[in-house]
């Protein structure tokens, strides 16, 4: 028996209960003879975890080998499909990331939205502010704002979003607005670390890059709640405009220094580059782009936040 052959017995005797049921199922001789049934038992080169495992109540090692295992054979089933030429139904588990305050905003909608049209898809949505690694992670689609660090990653750019420094005008009314970048350092300042992770903010002014050093007297890592704090009146804080499009429209923030502030910078739908791309993730990927554009350009062309929607989807595949 094969390693394959293996990890589908292994799958059909957890799910089943036992050998019988699972020799059954995958047409095989039953356990009894000397048949493929008793040589899952003991294959030539084997998994961390056997199928006779899977009869005793699994422990957390064995759930997350199951898991893993499930999701190995869907990713074959899928290809074959594709290969084959088939035009089935998107089907299996998709593992979605995508940063806090961003996935809550945009992305849980156009989630449920795909889930309702491919009843055999399921979906993880992992909402944090962190780096995360496609590949290592077992990631199928991620949502990245800012240029794409990984040359192995497929990337289609659906929008593009500016960084902005914004405070309530209550409180810049106290110490004055800033007129100038280094001013800024004179401020309270309030640093969510996933847009300023080295307390630098850059200024851009006549086609120069202006660093200015900051020392946030409050970091949080938590765009939402940063904003907020802001919003109440404790000082300066970085956004990006999408999160405070609508405060900005109703003037609960207003933008500091708006002149000088850098380029938009992309928001893009990324996943791991491969021969034959599966089409759980395809189908995902396509209604995604979509609803998030449609989204960001609703969002800034009702608050009125000071950026464009930016260029329309292009797909990006590595140069070498």
């Amino acid at each position: 028996m094969d390693r394959l052959q293996t990890l589908e017995v292994f799958v059909a005797v957890a799910e089943g209960g036992g050998f019988a049921r699972a020799a059954a199922k995958l047409h095989l001789s039953p356990p009894g003879g000397d048949t493929r049934g008793r040589r899952a038992r003991g294959p030539a080169r084997r998994p961390p975890v056997q199928p006779h495992h899977a009869q005793r109540c699994p422990d957390r090692r064995g759930l997350r080998f199951l898991d893993g295992t499930r999701e190995v054979l869907q990713r074959v089933d899928d290809v074959e499909k594709e290969a084959a030429g088939e035009t089935a139904m998107p089907a299996g588990h998709l593992n979605v990331r995508a940063s806090v305050t961003f996935g809550r905003h945009a992305v849980v909608a156009g989630a449920t939205e795909f889930l309702a049209a491919r009843p055999r898809v399921s979906l993880s949505l992992v909402l944090a502010d962190c780096q995360v690694n496609l590949i290592e992670e077992d990631v199928d689609v991620a949502m990245l704002i800012g240029d794409l660090p990984d040359s192995s990653l497929v990337a289609r750019q659906v929008a593009r979003v500016q960084r902005l420094l914004v405070a309530c005008p209550d409180y810049l009314a106290r110490p004055g607005k800033p007129r100038d970048p280094a001013d800024v350092r004179l401020h309270d300042m309030m640093a969510f670390a996933g847009l300023m992770p080295n307390r630098e903010w850059r200024f851009h002014r006549d086609g120069r890059s202006v660093p200015v050093r900051l020392a946030p007297r409050f970091e949080l890592n938590d765009a939402a709640a940063a904003i907020a704090a802001a919003e109440a009146g404790h000082g300066i804080t970085v956004a990006l405009c999408y999160a405070v499009a609508r405060a900005l429209n109703e003037g609960r923030l207003v933008p500091v220094l708006p002149d000088v502030t850098g380029p938009p910078v992309p928001v893009q739908v990324v996943y791991p580059q491969a021969r034959l791309v599966a089409p759980k993730v395809r189908a995902f990927v396509d209604l995604t782009a979509r609803r998030l554009r449609e989204r960001l350009s609703t969002d800034l062309a009702i608050h009125g936040a000071a950026v464009g929607a930016g260029a329309p989807p292009a797909e990006t595949t590595p140069s070498g």
